[in-house]
Protein backbone atom coordinates (compact mmCIF):
# COMPACT_ATOMS: atom_id res chain seq x y z
CA UNK A 1 0.00 0.00 0.00
CA UNK A 2 3.00 2.27 0.17
CA UNK A 3 2.65 5.19 -2.23
CA UNK A 4 5.33 7.26 -3.88
CA UNK A 5 6.52 10.09 -1.62
CA UNK A 6 7.12 13.55 -2.99
CA UNK A 7 10.54 15.14 -2.59
CA UNK A 8 10.62 17.57 0.33
CA UNK A 9 13.42 19.36 2.13
CA UNK A 10 13.14 19.84 5.88
CA UNK A 11 14.02 23.28 7.31
CA UNK A 12 17.39 22.00 8.55
CA UNK A 13 18.06 20.26 5.22
CA UNK A 14 17.38 23.47 3.27
CA UNK A 15 19.81 25.39 5.47
CA UNK A 16 22.49 22.74 4.97
CA UNK A 17 21.77 22.74 1.24
CA UNK A 18 22.24 26.52 1.07
CA UNK A 19 25.52 26.40 2.98
CA UNK A 20 27.04 23.55 1.01
CA UNK A 21 26.16 24.92 -2.42
CA UNK A 22 27.15 28.49 -1.50
CA UNK A 23 30.70 27.24 -0.95
CA UNK A 24 30.71 24.83 -3.91
CA UNK A 25 29.41 27.45 -6.37
CA UNK A 26 31.94 30.03 -5.16
CA UNK A 27 34.85 27.61 -5.57
CA UNK A 28 33.61 26.42 -8.97
CA UNK A 29 33.17 29.99 -10.23
CA UNK A 30 36.66 30.95 -9.06
CA UNK A 31 38.02 27.89 -10.88
CA UNK A 32 36.23 28.93 -14.11
CA UNK A 33 37.40 32.54 -13.78
CA UNK A 34 40.95 31.26 -13.29
CA UNK A 35 40.74 29.36 -16.59
CA UNK A 36 39.10 32.08 -18.69
CA UNK A 37 40.92 35.14 -17.35
CA UNK A 38 44.47 35.72 -16.15
CA UNK A 39 43.36 35.29 -12.58
CA UNK A 40 46.07 33.88 -10.36
CA UNK A 41 45.32 35.46 -6.96
CA UNK A 42 43.28 32.46 -5.82
CA UNK A 43 44.01 28.96 -7.07
CA UNK A 44 42.84 25.59 -5.77
CA UNK A 45 45.83 23.26 -5.51
CA UNK A 46 46.94 20.58 -3.01
CA UNK A 47 49.77 22.82 -1.80
CA UNK A 48 47.48 25.66 -0.72
CA UNK A 49 44.25 23.84 0.08
CA UNK A 50 43.95 25.79 3.34
CA UNK A 51 43.22 28.94 1.30
CA UNK A 52 40.13 27.14 0.09
CA UNK A 53 39.11 26.15 3.62
CA UNK A 54 39.54 29.71 4.88
CA UNK A 55 37.44 31.12 2.02
CA UNK A 56 34.71 28.56 2.69
CA UNK A 57 34.65 29.45 6.40
CA UNK A 58 34.54 33.18 5.61
CA UNK A 59 31.62 32.72 3.21
CA UNK A 60 29.65 30.71 5.80
CA UNK A 61 30.33 33.01 8.76
CA UNK A 62 29.79 36.28 6.87
CA UNK A 63 26.74 34.80 5.13
CA UNK A 64 25.26 33.89 8.51
CA UNK A 65 25.77 37.43 9.80
CA UNK A 66 24.03 38.88 6.74
CA UNK A 67 21.14 36.37 6.98
CA UNK A 68 21.93 34.29 3.91
CA UNK A 69 20.64 31.22 5.77
CA UNK A 70 17.44 32.76 7.02
CA UNK A 71 14.85 30.88 4.91
CA UNK A 72 12.49 33.85 4.76
CA UNK A 73 15.32 36.00 3.38
CA UNK A 74 16.46 33.20 1.05
CA UNK A 75 12.97 33.08 -0.49
CA UNK A 76 12.68 36.85 -0.98
CA UNK A 77 14.45 38.12 -4.12
CA UNK A 78 15.11 41.68 -2.94
CA UNK A 79 16.34 40.66 0.51
CA UNK A 80 18.59 37.89 -0.74
CA UNK A 81 20.23 40.14 -3.37
CA UNK A 82 20.97 42.66 -0.63
CA UNK A 83 22.47 39.87 1.51
CA UNK A 84 24.53 38.58 -1.44
CA UNK A 85 26.04 42.03 -2.06
CA UNK A 86 26.91 42.47 1.62
CA UNK A 87 28.25 38.92 1.95
CA UNK A 88 30.37 39.13 -1.22
CA UNK A 89 31.84 42.51 -0.30
CA UNK A 90 32.60 41.59 3.32
CA UNK A 91 34.05 38.19 2.41
CA UNK A 92 36.41 39.73 -0.13
CA UNK A 93 37.41 42.45 2.35
CA UNK A 94 38.17 40.01 5.17
CA UNK A 95 40.00 37.66 2.80
CA UNK A 96 42.22 40.46 1.50
CA UNK A 97 42.92 41.81 4.98
CA UNK A 98 44.04 38.50 6.49
CA UNK A 99 47.11 37.59 4.39
CA UNK A 100 48.46 35.43 7.20
CA UNK A 101 45.73 32.88 6.36
CA UNK A 102 45.21 33.86 2.71
CA UNK A 103 47.30 34.68 -0.38
CA UNK A 104 49.34 37.87 -0.31
CA UNK A 105 47.65 40.92 -1.81
CA UNK A 106 47.70 40.90 -5.62
CA UNK A 107 49.88 43.50 -7.36
CA UNK A 108 47.30 43.93 -10.13
CA UNK A 109 44.09 45.48 -8.76
CA UNK A 110 41.97 43.91 -11.50
CA UNK A 111 42.52 40.61 -9.66
CA UNK A 112 40.43 41.96 -6.76
CA UNK A 113 37.61 42.84 -9.18
CA UNK A 114 37.70 39.31 -10.65
CA UNK A 115 37.67 37.88 -7.12
CA UNK A 116 34.62 39.91 -6.06
CA UNK A 117 32.66 39.32 -9.28
CA UNK A 118 33.30 35.57 -9.14
CA UNK A 119 31.97 35.31 -5.57
CA UNK A 120 29.02 37.61 -6.28
CA UNK A 121 27.97 35.83 -9.48
CA UNK A 122 28.35 32.40 -7.90
CA UNK A 123 26.07 33.29 -5.00
CA UNK A 124 23.64 35.19 -7.22
CA UNK A 125 23.19 32.41 -9.81
CA UNK A 126 22.87 29.67 -7.22
CA UNK A 127 20.36 31.60 -5.08
CA UNK A 128 18.21 32.52 -8.09
CA UNK A 129 18.12 28.83 -9.01
CA UNK A 130 17.19 27.96 -5.43
CA UNK A 131 14.34 30.49 -5.40
CA UNK A 132 12.90 29.35 -8.72
CA UNK A 133 13.06 25.60 -8.15
CA UNK A 134 13.99 24.47 -4.63
CA UNK A 135 11.98 27.07 -2.68
CA UNK A 136 8.90 26.48 -4.81
CA UNK A 137 5.82 24.49 -3.87
CA UNK A 138 7.07 21.60 -5.99
CA UNK A 139 8.92 20.52 -2.85
CA UNK A 140 6.13 21.05 -0.34
CA UNK A 141 5.49 18.53 2.40
CA UNK A 142 1.99 17.01 2.41
CA UNK A 143 0.75 16.26 5.91
CA UNK A 144 -2.31 14.72 7.60
CA UNK A 145 -3.35 16.08 11.01
CA UNK A 146 -5.08 14.09 13.74
CA UNK A 147 -6.38 16.25 16.59
CA UNK A 148 -9.40 17.34 18.60
CA UNK A 149 -11.88 19.04 16.28
CA UNK A 150 -11.84 22.20 18.45
CA UNK A 151 -8.13 22.77 17.74
CA UNK A 152 -8.07 21.80 14.06
CA UNK A 153 -8.23 25.28 12.49
CA UNK A 154 -5.77 26.80 14.99
CA UNK A 155 -3.20 24.03 14.47
CA UNK A 156 -3.56 24.01 10.68
CA UNK A 157 -3.13 27.79 10.30
CA UNK A 158 -0.34 27.82 12.89
CA UNK A 159 1.82 25.25 11.13
CA UNK A 160 1.14 26.77 7.71
CA UNK A 161 2.27 30.22 8.88
CA UNK A 162 5.52 28.79 10.22
CA UNK A 163 6.57 27.04 7.02
CA UNK A 164 4.62 27.64 3.79
CA UNK A 165 6.07 24.38 2.41
CA UNK A 166 4.50 22.42 5.26
CA UNK A 167 1.04 21.78 3.84
CA UNK A 168 -1.67 20.09 5.90
CA UNK A 169 -4.02 18.73 3.27
CA UNK A 170 -6.28 16.55 5.40
CA UNK A 171 -7.74 16.28 8.89
CA UNK A 172 -8.78 12.95 10.42
CA UNK A 173 -12.26 13.05 11.95
CA UNK A 174 -11.95 10.82 15.03
CA UNK A 175 -15.55 11.52 16.00
CA UNK A 176 -17.57 10.44 13.00
CA UNK A 177 -20.82 11.23 14.78
CA UNK A 178 -19.97 14.93 15.04
CA UNK A 179 -20.55 17.49 12.32
CA UNK A 180 -17.07 18.94 11.77
CA UNK A 181 -16.38 22.04 9.73
CA UNK A 182 -12.93 23.46 9.01
CA UNK A 183 -12.40 27.08 8.06
CA UNK A 184 -9.60 26.17 5.63
CA UNK A 185 -11.54 24.78 2.66
CA UNK A 186 -8.38 23.31 1.09
CA UNK A 187 -8.16 20.75 3.92
CA UNK A 188 -10.07 17.51 3.39
CA UNK A 189 -11.90 15.85 6.29
CA UNK A 190 -11.09 12.13 6.42
CA UNK A 191 -12.75 9.25 8.16
CA UNK A 192 -10.53 6.68 9.86
CA UNK A 193 -11.71 4.12 7.31
CA UNK A 194 -10.34 6.11 4.36
CA UNK A 195 -6.99 7.07 5.97
CA UNK A 196 -4.77 4.43 4.34
CA UNK A 197 -6.21 4.92 0.87
CA UNK A 198 -5.79 8.71 1.09
CA UNK A 199 -2.17 8.44 2.30
CA UNK A 200 -1.23 6.13 -0.56
CA UNK A 201 -2.99 8.18 -3.22
CA UNK A 202 -1.72 11.66 -2.22
CA UNK A 203 2.02 11.13 -1.59
CA UNK A 204 1.74 11.99 2.11
CA UNK A 205 5.07 12.80 3.79
CA UNK A 206 4.01 12.45 7.43
CA UNK A 207 1.12 12.21 9.86
CA UNK A 208 0.96 14.54 12.87
CA UNK A 209 -0.95 13.58 16.03
CA UNK A 210 -2.04 16.55 18.11
CA UNK A 211 -4.41 14.97 20.60
CA UNK A 212 -3.83 14.25 24.26
CA UNK A 213 -7.16 12.53 24.76
CA UNK A 214 -6.35 8.84 24.59
CA UNK A 215 -9.98 7.99 23.84
CA UNK A 216 -9.63 9.76 20.48
CA UNK A 217 -7.07 7.15 19.37
CA UNK A 218 -9.48 4.26 18.88
CA UNK A 219 -8.38 0.68 18.29
CA UNK A 220 -9.23 1.04 14.60
CA UNK A 221 -7.22 4.28 14.26
CA UNK A 222 -4.33 2.80 16.25
CA UNK A 223 -4.15 -0.22 13.93
CA UNK A 224 -4.27 2.01 10.84
CA UNK A 225 -1.43 4.18 12.18
CA UNK A 226 0.63 1.11 13.13
CA UNK A 227 0.29 -0.28 9.61
CA UNK A 228 1.37 3.06 8.12
CA UNK A 229 4.37 3.15 10.46
CA UNK A 230 5.37 -0.35 9.42
CA UNK A 231 5.23 0.78 5.79
CA UNK A 232 7.74 3.56 6.41
CA UNK A 233 5.48 6.57 6.89
CA UNK A 234 6.56 9.13 9.46
CA UNK A 235 4.23 9.68 12.41
CA UNK A 236 5.08 12.53 14.77
CA UNK A 237 3.61 14.24 17.81
CA UNK A 238 2.53 17.85 17.31
CA UNK A 239 4.82 19.42 19.91
CA UNK A 240 7.84 17.80 18.25
CA UNK A 241 6.82 19.24 14.87
CA UNK A 242 6.13 22.68 16.34
CA UNK A 243 9.46 22.76 18.17
CA UNK A 244 11.51 21.66 15.15
CA UNK A 245 9.82 24.15 12.81
CA UNK A 246 9.68 27.19 15.11
CA UNK A 247 12.65 26.52 17.42
CA UNK A 248 10.49 27.38 20.40
CA UNK A 249 8.56 25.35 23.00
CA UNK A 250 4.75 25.21 22.54
CA UNK A 251 3.86 25.67 26.22
CA UNK A 252 0.23 26.39 25.37
CA UNK A 253 -0.26 22.77 24.19
CA UNK A 254 1.66 20.68 26.72
CA UNK A 255 -0.40 21.49 29.82
CA UNK A 256 0.53 19.87 33.13
CA UNK A 257 2.85 17.22 31.68
CA UNK A 258 5.21 19.95 30.50
CA UNK A 259 8.38 18.36 31.88
CA UNK A 260 7.78 15.26 29.78
CA UNK A 261 8.45 17.50 26.78
CA UNK A 262 11.02 19.73 28.41
CA UNK A 263 14.17 18.01 29.71
CA UNK A 264 16.72 20.66 30.67
CA UNK A 265 19.90 20.83 28.60
CA UNK A 266 22.82 19.04 30.24
CA UNK A 267 24.88 22.16 29.52
CA UNK A 268 23.06 23.88 32.39
CA UNK A 269 24.93 21.58 34.81
CA UNK A 270 28.07 20.97 32.74
CA UNK A 271 30.83 22.64 34.75
CA UNK A 272 33.31 22.65 31.85
CA UNK A 273 30.77 24.37 29.61
CA UNK A 274 29.85 26.87 32.35
CA UNK A 275 33.54 27.62 33.05
CA UNK A 276 34.21 28.08 29.33
CA UNK A 277 31.19 30.40 28.99
CA UNK A 278 32.16 32.41 32.07
CA UNK A 279 35.69 32.95 30.74
CA UNK A 280 34.36 34.35 27.47
CA UNK A 281 31.77 36.44 29.31
CA UNK A 282 34.57 38.16 31.22
CA UNK A 283 36.54 38.72 27.99
CA UNK A 284 33.46 40.10 26.20
CA UNK A 285 32.50 42.25 29.20
CA UNK A 286 35.98 43.81 29.44
CA UNK A 287 35.97 44.42 25.68
CA UNK A 288 32.50 45.99 25.85
CA UNK A 289 33.44 48.24 28.78
CA UNK A 290 36.56 49.39 26.91
CA UNK A 291 34.55 50.16 23.78
CA UNK A 292 31.97 51.95 25.90
CA UNK A 293 34.64 54.18 27.44
CA UNK A 294 35.88 55.05 23.94
CA UNK A 295 32.35 56.02 22.87
CA UNK A 296 31.53 57.77 26.16
CA UNK A 297 32.49 61.34 25.05
CA UNK A 298 30.14 61.09 22.04
CA UNK A 299 27.40 59.58 24.20
CA UNK A 300 27.79 62.38 26.75
CA UNK A 301 27.38 65.00 24.02
CA UNK A 302 24.36 63.21 22.53
CA UNK A 303 22.79 62.85 25.98
CA UNK A 304 23.37 66.53 26.76
CA UNK A 305 21.68 67.61 23.53
CA UNK A 306 19.06 64.89 23.00
CA UNK A 307 18.18 63.58 26.48
CA UNK A 308 18.89 66.55 28.78
CA UNK A 309 19.22 64.66 32.01
CA UNK A 310 21.07 61.88 33.78
CA UNK A 311 23.15 59.68 31.52
CA UNK A 312 22.71 56.43 33.46
CA UNK A 313 19.52 54.71 34.48
CA UNK A 314 19.10 51.80 36.90
CA UNK A 315 16.18 49.45 37.38
CA UNK A 316 15.43 46.41 39.51
CA UNK A 317 15.25 43.20 37.47
CA UNK A 318 14.75 39.52 38.32
CA UNK A 319 17.82 37.31 37.84
CA UNK A 320 18.76 33.67 38.24
CA UNK A 321 16.70 31.73 40.81
CA UNK A 322 14.42 34.75 41.18
CA UNK A 323 17.04 36.91 42.89
CA UNK A 324 16.71 40.61 42.17
CA UNK A 325 19.55 42.86 40.99
CA UNK A 326 19.96 46.40 39.71
CA UNK A 327 20.50 46.59 35.94
CA UNK A 328 22.52 49.44 34.40
CA UNK A 329 21.55 51.24 31.19
CA UNK A 330 22.09 54.48 29.37
CA UNK A 331 18.87 56.47 29.80
CA UNK A 332 16.72 56.49 26.66
CA UNK A 333 13.40 57.90 27.94
CA UNK A 334 12.22 61.29 29.13
CA UNK A 335 12.38 62.15 32.83
CA UNK A 336 9.66 60.62 35.01
CA UNK A 337 8.64 58.29 32.16
CA UNK A 338 6.73 56.07 34.61
CA UNK A 339 5.16 58.66 36.87
CA UNK A 340 1.80 56.96 36.28
CA UNK A 341 3.17 53.48 37.06
CA UNK A 342 5.15 50.73 35.33
CA UNK A 343 4.06 49.90 31.77
CA UNK A 344 5.57 47.89 28.93
CA UNK A 345 7.73 49.85 26.50
CA UNK A 346 6.09 49.75 23.07
CA UNK A 347 7.21 50.15 19.48
CA UNK A 348 7.57 53.88 18.71
CA UNK A 349 7.05 54.63 22.41
CA UNK A 350 6.46 58.38 22.81
CA UNK A 351 8.52 58.37 26.02
CA UNK A 352 11.71 57.50 24.10
CA UNK A 353 13.83 60.54 23.20
CA UNK A 354 15.32 60.94 19.69
CA UNK A 355 18.82 60.20 21.00
CA UNK A 356 17.39 57.38 23.09
CA UNK A 357 15.93 55.84 19.95
CA UNK A 358 19.39 55.84 18.37
CA UNK A 359 20.88 54.23 21.48
CA UNK A 360 18.23 51.50 21.45
CA UNK A 361 18.44 50.77 17.73
CA UNK A 362 22.23 50.48 17.87
CA UNK A 363 22.10 48.57 21.20
CA UNK A 364 24.53 51.12 22.69
CA UNK A 365 22.07 51.75 25.55
CA UNK A 366 22.93 48.29 26.88
CA UNK A 367 26.71 48.82 27.07
CA UNK A 368 26.60 49.52 30.86
CA UNK A 369 25.23 45.99 31.32
CA UNK A 370 28.72 44.67 30.63
CA UNK A 371 29.34 45.73 34.24
CA UNK A 372 26.43 43.50 35.33
CA UNK A 373 28.02 40.68 33.33
CA UNK A 374 31.42 41.27 34.94
CA UNK A 375 29.78 41.16 38.39
CA UNK A 376 28.15 37.83 37.52
CA UNK A 377 24.58 39.17 37.78
CA UNK A 378 23.96 38.64 34.06
CA UNK A 379 25.28 36.48 31.23
CA UNK A 380 26.03 37.50 27.67
CA UNK A 381 23.38 35.06 26.42
CA UNK A 382 20.17 34.18 28.20
CA UNK A 383 16.54 35.31 28.63
CA UNK A 384 16.24 39.08 28.98
CA UNK A 385 15.72 40.06 32.64
CA UNK A 386 12.26 41.38 33.39
CA UNK A 387 11.03 43.71 36.12
CA UNK A 388 9.49 42.11 39.25
CA UNK A 389 6.11 43.79 38.71
CA UNK A 390 5.85 42.33 35.20
CA UNK A 391 7.19 38.92 36.27
CA UNK A 392 4.43 38.63 38.87
CA UNK A 393 1.79 39.87 36.44
CA UNK A 394 2.81 37.54 33.63
CA UNK A 395 3.38 34.50 35.89
CA UNK A 396 -0.24 34.70 37.07
CA UNK A 397 -1.60 34.12 33.57
CA UNK A 398 1.24 32.22 31.92
CA UNK A 399 2.38 28.77 33.09
CA UNK A 400 6.11 28.06 33.36
CA UNK A 401 7.14 31.73 33.12
CA UNK A 402 9.32 31.42 36.22
CA UNK A 403 11.25 28.63 34.43
CA UNK A 404 13.22 31.36 32.65
CA UNK A 405 15.02 31.99 35.93
CA UNK A 406 16.87 28.65 36.04
CA UNK A 407 19.67 30.37 34.08
CA UNK A 408 21.20 33.84 34.30
CA UNK A 409 19.44 36.56 32.33
CA UNK A 410 21.37 37.70 29.26
CA UNK A 411 22.40 40.77 27.34
CA UNK A 412 21.07 39.03 24.23
CA UNK A 413 19.14 35.81 23.78
CA UNK A 414 17.28 33.43 21.50
CA UNK A 415 14.04 35.39 21.90
CA UNK A 416 15.73 38.72 21.16
CA UNK A 417 17.24 37.58 17.86
CA UNK A 418 14.12 35.77 16.66
CA UNK A 419 11.25 38.01 17.71
CA UNK A 420 10.49 41.70 17.45
CA UNK A 421 9.73 44.00 20.35
CA UNK A 422 7.09 42.61 22.74
CA UNK A 423 4.64 44.95 24.46
CA UNK A 424 1.83 42.60 25.52
CA UNK A 425 1.13 39.34 27.32
CA UNK A 426 0.76 37.55 23.97
CA UNK A 427 4.20 38.77 22.90
CA UNK A 428 5.61 37.65 26.24
CA UNK A 429 4.22 34.15 25.61
CA UNK A 430 6.05 33.89 22.29
CA UNK A 431 9.29 35.19 23.81
CA UNK A 432 8.86 32.69 26.67
CA UNK A 433 8.65 29.88 24.12
CA UNK A 434 11.98 30.98 22.62
CA UNK A 435 13.58 31.34 26.06
CA UNK A 436 12.50 27.84 27.06
CA UNK A 437 13.85 26.46 23.78
CA UNK A 438 17.23 28.00 24.63
CA UNK A 439 17.21 26.50 28.13
CA UNK A 440 16.28 23.10 26.68
CA UNK A 441 18.86 23.13 23.87
CA UNK A 442 21.58 25.30 25.42
CA UNK A 443 24.97 24.55 23.86
CA UNK A 444 28.10 26.18 22.43
CA UNK A 445 26.66 25.89 18.91
CA UNK A 446 23.39 27.60 19.87
CA UNK A 447 25.37 30.32 21.69
CA UNK A 448 27.45 30.95 18.56
CA UNK A 449 24.26 31.09 16.48
CA UNK A 450 22.81 33.71 18.83
CA UNK A 451 26.00 35.80 18.71
CA UNK A 452 25.93 35.77 14.89
CA UNK A 453 22.24 36.73 14.83
CA UNK A 454 22.96 39.51 17.34
CA UNK A 455 25.58 40.92 14.98
CA UNK A 456 22.94 40.88 12.23
CA UNK A 457 20.54 42.76 14.51
CA UNK A 458 23.15 45.45 15.19
CA UNK A 459 24.34 45.74 11.57
CA UNK A 460 20.77 46.03 10.26
CA UNK A 461 19.91 48.54 12.99
CA UNK A 462 17.10 46.44 14.46
CA UNK A 463 17.65 47.14 18.13
CA UNK A 464 14.61 47.44 20.39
Amino acid sequence: MKGKKKIHFEVSERKILLRVFDVLFVLFMLYIVGIIFKFDYFSITPSNFYWTLVLGVYVLIVGSVFEMYNLQVASNQFQVIRSIILTSSSTVLFYLLTPFFTPTLPSNRIQIVYFFLAIFLALFLWRMFYQKYLASHRFEKKVILISEKELADELISGLKSIDPHYNIIAFVNTDENADIKIFNKAVSILSVENLQKFVSKNSISEIVIATQRTEDITVELYNKLLLLLENGYIIREYTQVYESLTQRIPVQFVARDFYKYFPFSRSNQNQLYLLFVRFFEIVIALTGITLGLILLPLILIGNLIGNKGNLFYTQIRVGKNGEEFRILKFRTMVKNAESAGAVFATTNDARITPFGKFLRKSRIDEFPQFINILLGEMAVIGPRPERPVFVNEIAEVMPFYQTRHVVKPGLTGWAQVNYSYGDSIDDSLIKLQYDLYYIKHRSIFLDINIMIKTLSTILFYRGQ
